[in-house]
């Protein structure tokens, strides 16, 4: 619910500055506010950096992300953009076995050729009219895929505050020289203007959304695989979908919802082969 708030937030942005720079802005207020948590809570401590070549993977995929889905949800509907980002969970599903080795059921490959098949259904109507535009949230998808899988592998090495601290530390150099790389090279819709003061609270009220909606998913990935917990965020579509609704007037569409339909049903069968089967109780 937090992350689609936020992603709420940065579309209404649309037009006034650019994905790129408004990435850069969030994730530097998250740094800056996170350095305060963690000196607060942890001192001098929370300022260590284990694992460093991990946390730029983390940073460098939380930017991927980060910028493909602000770029994609200011060309498209909320709720299609949305949509197609949930084909992480798929992906995830995919990552984990070639990087963590956890074994792959059929139910994977099952859920990722459901998930891909809603999203050909969602960008039907949207991708002659956006042009490689409606892709962005694909590029999004698997950023977080990738996120999922370095959040895994550096599970319990840091306390969870200090682990946000180390993301927006590794992505927010990463999102300004993107921004400023995407401002040079003159291409109009990447042109960077001097932003006015309701831009830039928008910028903050966005790096609170998503700083405490990736807290929450960092957490719930070191308690449990990443293929289980990435399906449980699917209430994120239907946030997005009632704000894309209420907000922007983006009525969904039977596409928009058949696909939508296809894709969490790949995550939620993925989700169904990766529960624990309850052990039968003995007879008395």
């Amino acid at each position: 619910m937090s992350l689609s708030i936020g992603d709420a937030v940065v579309k209404s942005m649309a037009g006034a500055w650019p994905g790129t720079a408004v990435a850069a802005l969030r994730y530097s207020f998250g740094a800056l506010a996170l350095v305060a948590i963690v000196a607060a809570l942890h001192g001098r401590e929370g300022f260590r950096v284990p694992r460093p070549r991990l946390q730029f993977g983390r940073g460098a995929a939380v930017a991927l992300a980060t910028i493909c889905f602000f770029m994609g949800v200011m060309a498209m509907p909320l709720a299609d953009a949305t949509a197609i980002q949930f084909t992480s969970p798929m992906l995830t599903g995919l990552l984990s076995v070639l990087v963590l080795g956890e074994r792959a059921p059929r139910a994977v490959w099952a859920a990722t050729f459901l998930a891909f098949a809603g999203v050909l259904v969602v960008l039907r109507p949207n991708v002659l009219a956006l042009g490689p535009a409606a892709l962005w949230p694909l590029g999004a998808a698997f950023g977080m895929a990738w996120l999922m899988i370095f959040n895994r592998k550096a599970a319990g090495v840091a306390p969870a505050m200090a682990m946000q601290l180390l993301l927006a530390m590794a992505a927010a150099p990463l999102l300004v020289a993107a921004a400023l790389l995407a401002h040079m090279s003159g291409a109009p819709q990447f042109r960077v203007p001097v932003p006015d003061a309701l831009v830039v609270l928008k910028c903050a009220a966005v790096a609170v959304f998503a700083t405490f909606g990736h807290l929450l998913i960092y957490a719930a990935t070191v308690r449990a695989s990443a293929a289980v917990v990435a399906p449980m965020t699917y209430v994120q579509l239907v946030v997005a979908t009632a704000l894309g609704w209420a907000w922007f007037g983006n009525a969904p569409d039977l596409p928009m919802l058949g696909g939508a339909a296809l894709i969490v049903g790949g995550g939620l069968l993925l989700w169904r082969s990766q529960k624990p089967r309850e052990v039968p109780e003995a007879p008395d």
